[in-house]
């Protein structure tokens, strides 16, 4: 990932709303979330919310798919590990076992959820 490209990426998520749209989105991968949706659980106008949106869609962090007559946002995952990964690129300088903690961090948060079907 380029320099600029990061900065677009924490540009997009320096503001609240569209951090916690992001999140928000995170968690409902891979189903994503209908705008109106977003905007209602967050509380957030729906012109305000399409704003979020698009500099959010720009940014590559998120992505629209029309349903029918509703457009579904998913959190764009592989954004996540490019951000990461040029974020500790230089990481540890050929140590990787000071690394693992930070690889640690982020297993619990990738492991499957349990079902709560029976």
């Amino acid at each position: 990932m380029e320099a600029y490209r990061a900065i677009e990426v924490f540009s997009a998520l320096s503001q609240s709303t569209r951090l916690d749209t992001f999140r928000l989105l995170m968690d409902h991968e891979p189903e994503g979330l209908p705008a109106g949706e977003i905007a209602r659980r967050l509380e957030v106008p729906q012109n305000t919310m399409s704003s979020h949106l698009g500099i959010l869609t720009r940014a590559g962090l998120i992505q629209p798919e029309r349903h029918s007559r509703s457009i579904v946002y998913r959190a764009v995952v592989e954004r996540v590990r490019e951000i990461a990964s040029f974020l500790v690129q230089d990481c540890c300088g050929g140590r990787p076992e000071l690394c693992e903690p930070l690889v640690a961090e982020f297993t619990p948060c990738c492991s499957p959820k349990e079902s709560s079907h029976v």
